[in-house]
């Protein structure tokens, strides 16, 4: 007898679920499949029953969040408005609690390397010249910086809304830090926040 599609989908989610809450805690190495097992309420032959071992659900998460965002890039006309446009495209991705987790502490730095490569995040510059011998260079620092920002401001628990992160990403691309910061001290009249 064939179990029904949303028992085993709600049965996949609970791993996933459990997963995501203990990695975002702990290293992979240090999470075992009788822990997420016992976690989830269900037993290690259940888990057997959808992944092969810890890494396949790493994988299968991995996986699910880069499609998510892939097909909420594609879906979407880009603005002028390019940084608020790519992090719309990671917050909206399907589960914010999983980008928590493979963008956490214990994250792989693998899984930070593949969404650079497979999401086209150099849409987002406009009118930017990719022949030039720099192109690479100012890439990387675009979107390695927008990342970390946001990785940074999911762990804090969005304690900036959406529009004063974009907001202050804009000033720090446009302006640098000197608005911010000034001979190790903070400057009280920063500008542009």
């Amino acid at each position: 007898m064939n179990k029904q599609p949303e028992i085993t989908d709600k049965t996949r989610q609970t791993f996933i679920n459990v997963f995501c809450d203990l990695y975002c805690r702990k290293p992979i190495e240090k999470i075992s499949i009788q822990e997420i097992a016992n976690q989830s309420g269900y037993n290690r032959s259940t888990f057997y029953q959808y992944f092969t071992d810890i890494y396949d659900l790493l994988d299968c998460v991995e996986e699910r969040i880069l499609k998510s965002i892939k097909e909420e890039m594609a879906g979407r006309e880009f603005s002028t408005h390019t940084i608020q446009d790519a992090l719309q495209c990671l917050e909206n991705a399907e589960e914010i609690s999983v980008l928590k987790a493979v963008l956490g502490d214990y994250g792989s730095v693998h899984f930070v390397e593949r969404l650079k490569r497979e999401i086209p995040f150099e849409r987002l510059i406009m009118d930017f010249s990719t022949d030039d011998v720099l192109a690479p260079y100012i890439i990387e620092f675009y979107i390695s910086t927008l990342i970390s920002m946001f990785r940074l401001w999911i762990h804090r628990d969005k304690d900036l809304s959406s529009e004063e992160l974009i907001k202050l990403i804009d000033s720090l691309f446009t302006k640098g830090i000197t608005p911010y910061h000034i001979f190790g001290t903070v400057n009280p009249q920063r500008s542009g926040v």
